[in-house]
């Protein structure tokens, strides 16, 4: 049968990422039967973007649930509604499988709170993390795994901030780890100039320091300082060469380059891709494929929880002035907000 689906947050005109996932959906066979948004305009400009007309509109999640049986819901909101909404359409009964944007939540107690739900539903819960199907990204996994360059020993990461942009860099690096769990975690932040982004609390410059359980080190710089802006790439250090993948500095589009001690640095072919309609259909066919054969995707919420530690992790760690040990306290909100607060340096636009 067609996988029937619904996106709840449609996003402004021409804008938001539910326009990925609906690219995605139809690239894989799925009927889009239902949208939600608060804006019924909204909903409708994105019906009418894609022309399935007979999809029926909601302004109410909760009537939405009530009123549809759905194999799959796509929550392309603002992190602080990706709990609630998950939640209450586990419990509805009538949803099979969730996909939610990430962030995964912005509390790490909230975000426990959704995947238990979830959980005990029986209910898929997965998070696009969709750069781990860009084409770049999935050479350098194959490279990594074939051993061309040894042991992975440490590995660097460069992005915008810990948790918007540091959720994708911190899940790329388990990827290439072979999804080990951190062990410890050192973090810093610095809180001048911190904003809001999505209704949550963001760091201007943040670095992220730890140990996986295997023993290998990876660190993290997120900052949206121009003079120490540094490109959005991982470097996997092993112990016969290094493998990094990414957008340096001033370039364009995602690359891929090799270094070992007899050739130097070399460029590696993957094909120039950004998150277009490609890597979202291979996203969606992930997660309906594993929603059909009942196997657990890369992108499930376990996975994502482990990424959401090591974020929340580091801001407990420059709250504290510590190393934090894991796992964290169920109970544990959101640190940064907590230190941003204590400093009198809470920026405007903060929802949680």
């Amino acid at each position: 049968m067609t996988p029937q689906i619904a996106i709840i947050g449609c996003g402004a005109p021409g804008r938001g990422q539910a326009r990925g996932h609906v690219r995605g959906y139809l690239e894989n066979g799925a009927e889009i039967v239902a949208l939600c948004d608060i804006s019924r305009e909204n909903a409708e400009n994105l019906r009418e973007s894609f022309g399935f007309h007979d999809a029926r509109i909601y302004t109410d999640f909760n009537e939405l649930f009530a009123s549809e049986k759905l194999d799959m819901i796509s929550i392309c909101l603002w992190p602080h509604l990706h709990a609630p909404v998950a939640m209450a359409a586990a419990k509805s009964g009538n949803v099979r499988a969730i996909h939610c944007e990430k962030p995964v939540a912005p509390t790490w107690s909230d975000a426990l709170q959704m995947v238990e739900t979830c959980e005990k539903a029986g209910v898929q819960l997965t998070f696009n993390h969709q750069r781990r199907f860009n084409a770049a990204f999935i050479a350098a996994r194959e490279i990594v795994a074939s051993g061309e360059i040894g042991e992975v020993v440490s590995m660097e990461a460069w992005c915008m901030d810990l948790f918007d942009w540091g959720t994708h860099w911190f899940d790329a690096m388990a990827s290439f780890n072979g999804e080990a769990r951190a062990k410890w975690v050192f973090g810093q932040v610095e809180t001048r100039g911190a904003f809001a982004i999505f209704g949550v609390p963001i760091e201007k410059l943040g670095l992220a320091h730890l140990e996986y359980e295997n023993g290998v080190r990876a660190t993290l710089v997120g900052t949206r300082f121009e003079e120490m802006w540094n490109g959005l790439r991982v470097r996997v250090n092993g112990s016969k060469g290094i493998l990094e993948v990414g957008q340096p500095k001033h370039d364009d589009g995602l690359g891929l380059r090799i270094f070992d001690s007899q050739n130097g640095w070399r460029g590696l072919d993957a094909p120039a891709e950004k998150d277009d309609s490609g890597v979202y259909a291979r996203v969606m066919s992930e997660v309906l494929g594993c929603l059909k054969s009942g196997e657990t995707s890369v992108l499930n919420a376990q996975s994502a929880l482990k990424t959401t530690e090591i974020i929340f992790a580091a801001y407990e760690s420059a709250r504290r002035g510590e190393r934090v040990h894991l796992p964290l306290d169920a109970a544990l909100k959101n640190p940064l907000k907590e230190l941003l607060s204590e400093r009198g340096a809470l920026p405007a636009g903060v929802l949680i």
